[in-house]
């Protein structure tokens, strides 16, 4: 097909898919998608939750019709409208069980709700990560079951991982070079040279899909292995009584040395992805020791943090248990509502064992998502009256929380773990 032929469905209007849908629905006539009805309405009245995209932005590419459209978005929950389309675009999320394993429910959903509507000459682009072999193995027998139809033969799949960075307002969808990939060479070019007409950055065309794949999810485990070592090392110069803020910054003189810090690690990416990479290798009969290792690390961090707190708090003689301990942000990251993955909730269940009262204040969460999804009560409103907790932990570096007056004192711990004030006003830090 010709790109003014292209008539583009995106299925997944989250973090990842509604930025991309706006994007095309700039150059194309684009179907948004999603399954949740709440959603679909609150992008049709011109806002996102998510913050993702402005609400000017948004706006400006919304439709009502694409009817004789050249250009525009249409948000719906309506399968009619995304049979329209020729080139699909699949942004579903591909989370992990309880067990660290994961689960391909929801991709293997969109690919049923595309198969539905699925023609010949059609094109099918997943972007949601996966581990290598995803998208042919899993997805593709979907596709043509549902169909009848035959990849290759009939329709064609391609591969473009997303790198969608949720809350920064500098690295946005079309800014971030883009790797692509396809089932044909034919294909690969067409999914291509689509992506080049809305992304800035430029594209990268992989050799195959799985290629493409695989260079996905090493992306976030190779961050996730280098934040398993600094945090690893704030552990051994916690114990050697030496800063380890101090310690980064005189070797981060070198020009050569990697500026990671350490910290919590959570969201939709770093703290999954290497488990989709690790099932695969157990699968072909290698164990992955560095990957694995580095997760248990980085997965114990809040426990880390939380227990720190409690030391502090018995160094200065203050009551642990029935005590008062305040947590500053629940989002997995700063100035973002993304709660996802938040590792947050370690250091709070952590400090509930030692039977603390333990208070959660984010202004950037949403608090029934909180609720429904850790089943936590957060405060809401103005910031809670501080010198009445005993302990602070400073866990997300919100601007919000940058203009309190946090300050140590012989009746109340300041745990810092972004390391954000000056190291003389905490008690703490990473």
């Amino acid at each position: 097909m010709e790109l003014n032929e292209i008539r583009i469905g995106v299925i997944g209007l989250g973090y990842v898919g509604l930025p991309l849908a706006v994007e095309f629905g700039k150059k194309y006539p684009t179907v948004g998608f999603d399954i949740n009805q709440r959603r679909v309405a609150e992008l049709n009245n011109g806002h996102d939750f998510t913050l993702e995209v402005d609400d000017e932005n948004l706006q400006s590419v919304l439709v009502n019709s694409l009817e004789g459209a050249e250009v525009g978005l249409l948000n719906t929950s309506s399968s009619e409208e995304l049979a329209k389309c020729n080139f699909f675009i699949v942004t579903v999320p591909t989370p992990t069980d309880k067990h660290n394993r994961p689960v391909l429910t929801p991709l293997v959903k969109a690919s049923e709700t595309i198969a539905k509507v699925l023609k010949k000459g059609d094109v099918v682009v997943y972007e949601s990560t996966v581990y290598p072999g995803v998208t042919e193995d899993e997805c593709v027998p979907v596709l043509e079951e549902i169909s009848g139809l035959k990849m290759n033969a009939d329709f064609y799949v391609g591969y473009s991982p997303e790198r969608i960075n949720p809350g920064d307002k500098e690295h946005t969808v079309t800014k971030i070079l883009k790797v692509t990939s396809g089932s044909t060479p034919e294909s690969a070019d067409l999914i291509n040279r689509v992506y080049e007409t809305v992304i800035q950055a430029g594209t990268f065309l992989a050799s195959s899909i799985k290629v493409a794949e695989a260079a996905k999810v090493i992306e976030n485990s190779q961050r996730d292995i280098n934040i398993a070592f600094v945090n690893e090392l704030s552990k051994i110069f916690n114990k050697l009584g030496i800063d380890t803020q101090e310690v980064l910054a005189a070797a981060g003189t070198k020009w050569n040395f990697l500026p990671f810090k350490p910290g919590l690690v959570g969201g939709h990416c770093i703290g999954v992805d290497p488990y989709y990479l690790a099932q695969k290798a157990q699968e072909v009969g290698y164990h992955p020791e560095i990957i694995l290792a580095g997760r248990r690390l980085n997965d114990s961090m809040g426990k880390h943090v939380a227990t720190e707190t409690v030391k502090l708090m018995m160094r200065k003689d203050l009551k642990v248990v029935d005590s008062k301990v305040l947590i500053l942000g629940f989002t997995f990251k700063e100035d973002c509502p993304d709660v996802r993955n938040t590792r947050v909730i370690d250091i709070y269940d952590e400090l509930l064992s030692f039977d603390i009262n333990v208070d959660v204040y984010d202004p950037w969460a949403n608090p029934e998502e909180v609720k429904h999804e850790y089943n936590v009560e957060i405060l809401t409103g103005d910031v809670p009256n501080l010198p009445e907790y005993s302990a602070i932990v400073l866990a997300v570096a919100h601007k919000e929380f940058m203009e309190l007056n946090l300050q140590k004192s012989d009746n109340q711990v300041i745990f810092d773990v972004k390391s954000l004030l000056d190291k003389e006003k905490v008690d703490g830090r990473l």
